[in-house]
């Protein structure tokens, strides 16, 4: 049936969490053992008014980075990526902040990244692109925060924190593609974090069909016409034959 509803799909929204991410070696940073059940998560506010909170924020982002570094696009990345490449994805709504989607060779204007980006920093001022190799050099080498080199400003990795506002227009890009597909496709993703998990329902409220993949059960799985719990590599890549 999945290979069935993909094959006939026109609109295809494809929607990822953290475990088609899990699947190229990279922690869920939400699970039980995840970096956010081991340390109490800094807000935005705390981040803006705190030189410590700073500190720490960037010293567990570089923990973080040592798993995003060495991961590769797994073969469910590769299997969205086809169905993009074949014209029928129209957007690719992403829970991630690896990069892995761009990787695989999805470009910018068929991705929709919610929590925003963890493979580079921007100025909260003027919003100036940092890379991230220098202000990992500078940190751990002689203990020096960034700033932004073009107007001073404080720089953070350019994800969503917690408490920091949504950014307006991924959510309207969002929006709109759930209004206008014909088939949603969950992967990996819980649906219990929100407005991310709001999406779904919207679509299937707009007449799509619902389709969800993923290991363990979620709470919008009685609203699904199809629910697989599963490896999201093997089980789409089987159902559009991609390897």
């Amino acid at each position: 049936m999945l290979g069935e509803w993909l094959a006939t799909a026109r609109r295809v929204v494809v929607f990822t969490g953290a475990g088609i991410s899990t699947e190229s070696g990279i922690p869920d940073f939400r699970s039980p053992q995840g970096i956010w059940a081991q340390f109490k998560p800094i807000q935005f506010s705390d981040f803006i008014a705190s030189e410590e909170s700073r500190r720490e924020s960037w010293r567990r982002k570089f923990i973080i980075d040592h798993d995003m570094r060495v991961a590769r696009p797994n073969r469910g990345h590769r299997a969205v990526q086809a169905l993009v490449a074949r014209g029928q994805c129209i957007c690719v709504i992403t829970q991630n902040i690896d990069g892995l989607h761009q990787v695989s060779g999805i470009t910018e204007s068929h991705l929709v990244e919610l929590h925003g980006n963890g493979t580079y920093a921007k100025c909260l001022e003027c919003g100036h692109r940092h890379e991230l190799a220098p202000i990992e050099h500078a940190f751990t080498g002689r203990g020096e925060l960034p700033h932004c080199l073009i107007c001073g400003g404080l720089v953070k990795a350019a994800t969503i924190s917690f408490g920091q506002t949504m950014p307006t227009t991924a959510i309207q890009r969002a929006d709109e593609a759930c209004q206008n597909c014909d088939l949603f496709l969950v992967l990996g993703s819980s649906l219990v974090v929100y407005p991310a998990a709001t999406f779904p329902l919207r679509a299937k409220r707009n007449g799509a069909r619902l389709i969800i993949i993923n290991r363990e059960p979620t709470p919008q799985d009685a609203h699904a016409d199809l629910v697989l719990h599963g490896e999201i590599g093997p089980t789409l890549g089987a159902a559009i034959d991609v390897f």
